[in-house]
């Protein structure tokens, strides 16, 4: 069974950058970084050029909008790090698919996914570890829109799902990580210079 750490944050937090720093710091063994982002214009091509270049260039990226899981499970067992970067657009990659927000078939295919997400960190050798990084959702004011509304409680009934089940779950805020579950530390993960705190806030989606 391997260890699952959950990163959540705002827009432009840190999360993604704080994945990457992770999987980077560890260093024992292949890295695979699963995306689900899709590039449905220029504007997102771009920004998943940018964090592509980001990336070291030995690892191994899978791109997976949806069934993300399965994905994962048919990829050789030789990854000592998974990176899912992020739940947030799965979950809308999710939403566009049906015509009514709110029908039972988003909310199932959604609890689907995360199900099997867990299930493939679950299935991980015991050395290894997956992180997933996802929006936290219910900190601003509700959406005027029903597809607003209907995102962020399926956003924010996943993130509880990979909460309860993530051996570690990480708040980032203005690029600070704080420890929500798991092993406290009386510093934060990752010391950061003034210079790389900024570049961080400038490039996290």
């Amino acid at each position: 069974m391997g260890q699952m750490i959950l990163i959540l944050g705002g827009a432009r937090s840190g999360k993604s950058a704080e994945a990457v720093r992770k999987a980077r710091q560890i260093q024992d063994g292949p890295v695979l970084f699963v995306a689900t982002a899709e590039p449905g214009d220029n504007e997102m091509r771009l920004r998943i050029e940018k964090h592509r270049a980001e990336r070291p260039v030995h690892w191994h990226t899978l791109e997976a909008p949806r069934n993300v899981g399965k994905a994962i499970g048919r990829q050789p067992q030789k990854y000592s790090t998974i990176i899912v970067d992020c739940i947030t657009l799965l979950v809308s990659n999710l939403l566009v698919d049906k015509p009514d927000p709110y029908a039972e078939a988003v909310r199932e295919s959604v609890d689907h996914e995360i199900e099997e997400i867990v299930s493939a960190a679950t299935g991980m050798p015991s050395t290894s570890r997956m992180i997933v990084v996802s929006n936290e959702v219910g900190s601003g004011m509700a959406p005027l829109t029903p597809l607003g509304r209907a995102f962020r409680d399926l956003v924010g009934q996943a993130n509880q799902t990979l909460a309860a089940a993530s051996d570690r779950a990480v708040l980032m805020v203005a690029g600070l990580p704080l420890v929500l579950k798991g092993e406290k530390s009386q510093r934060p993960i990752f010391t950061s210079s003034a210079s790389e705190v900024y570049a961080t806030a400038v490039r996290d989606e």
